[in-house]
């Protein structure tokens, strides 16, 4: 297998012309489905609306555009919130640990309020460095969980608001770990999802400080909604286009059961979000990409081409499975063999698949 050196994340040079153009075509394809998964399905950033609990569910109209009026009076009373915050982090007295509580609440219900948040009100005020200081050690649960939702609102806004998360990067990574309680740290992995979300840039600063162990294992417990978000984080974070990050993470000890473990269960969401994580691994890692070939992942995806009906699964699962049967001219004769039971079973769910009447589906199948 090729290494994963920048210069050779394009599958084997000696293969045919054929397959090697094949192979160059899903090499950009995965530099830019990040983009179209933006326009489609609005994956690269998430605004957070419910906590990791299922609290704090925040109306919002069925239209969700505001008037001028609306918007000013949503900067001027996030302002004010913020000013709030100021004075209940500088509060010493009795009942101080509420007061913050109290002001971190009303600030992420204002930034959850629109489906454009008044983020730059928030950081013109002072924000970050008040929320950065609410993610401190020792702090209860109740106030880490809202300053990480706070962070994950601003994170999902343009990209220069979005850097001005750099300072709370390490504290947000560091509450991935065991010492936090599980709602917690996966409102710090959502949050660091949108952080990488947004680019190269601040996907580099991500792994240079290290959030891919971390989030590679909230990845293995049976934790639905955990898992989910750890994966949608992780997808963000290894789409490249330098192949190391996915090389890294397939070989941290248990991922590859895990992601078995959950392409075979019943949730769909779930699934969806652990087969973006094999788009990106196949797509750009020789070495993930043997790896998954010799483990049971291309029965799990041909499975879930002939069981399900989800556009929104079978688009990540097919790209999936272009490009491991797209692999180097071993891979590709490997699973391509006629006659062979898994050949005859990718033939079946591509041709049912062109079938289909979902567009968008038939383009992918065609790619694959």
């Amino acid at each position: 297998m090729a290494d994963d050196s920048p210069a050779s994340h394009r599958r084997d040079p000696i293969k045919s012309s054929v397959g090697s153009v094949a192979a160059q075509r899903r090499r950009q394809n995965a530099v830019t489905v990040g983009k179209e998964r933006r326009e489609s399905l609005v994956r690269a950033k998430r605004l957070c609306r419910v906590g990791p609990s299922g609290d704090g569910v925040v109306p919002v109209e069925e239209n969700d555009m505001i008037t001028d009026e609306e918007e000013f009076l949503l900067e001027a009373q996030t302002s004010s919130a913020v000013e709030d915050l100021k004075s209940a982090v500088a509060y010493q007295g009795k009942g101080a640990m509420q007061k913050r509580v109290n002001a971190l609440r009303e600030l992420r219900r204002l930034l959850s309020k629109s489906e454009f948040p008044p983020v730059e009100a928030a950081l013109k005020a002072g924000a970050i460095p008040l929320l950065v200081q609410c993610l401190s050690f020792g702090s209860p649960d109740e106030q880490l969980l809202e300053a990480a939702w706070c962070l994950t609102n601003i994170a999902a806004g343009k990209p220069e608001e979005t850097k001005a998360l750099l300072p709370a990067l390490p504290l947000l990574i560091a509450h991935l770990g065991e010492k936090s309680s599980l709602p917690v740290a996966e409102q710090c992995a959502w949050a660091l999802g949108n952080v990488a979300g947004e680019g190269e840039e601040l996907r580099n600063v991500l792994l240079s400080q290290g959030a891919l162990p971390p989030l590679a294992r909230m990845m293995l417990p049976n934790k639905g909604s955990t898992v989910r978000t750890a994966a949608w984080a992780l997808s963000n974070l290894i789409k490249g286009p330098d192949p190391k990050a996915a090389t890294e993470l397939i070989k941290v000890d248990a991922v590859l059961d895990a992601i078995i473990r959950h392409l075979r269960k019943a949730d769909e969401e779930l699934a969806t979000e652990v087969a973006w994580v094999v788009v990106y691994l196949s797509a750009l890692s020789n070495t993930a990409t043997g790896i998954l070939i010799n483990s049971d992942v291309l029965p799990l995806l041909v499975e879930r081409l002939a069981t399900s009906n989800s556009l929104q699964l079978l688009i990540p699962v097919l790209r999936s499975l272009g490009n491991l049967v797209a692999g180097d001219s071993h891979t590709t004769s490997t699973v391509l063999v006629p006659g062979h039971e898994i050949t005859d079973s990718v033939i079946k769910v591509l041709v049912k698949c062109l079938k289909s009447e979902h567009r968008v589906l038939k383009k992918v199948t065609e790619f694959a």
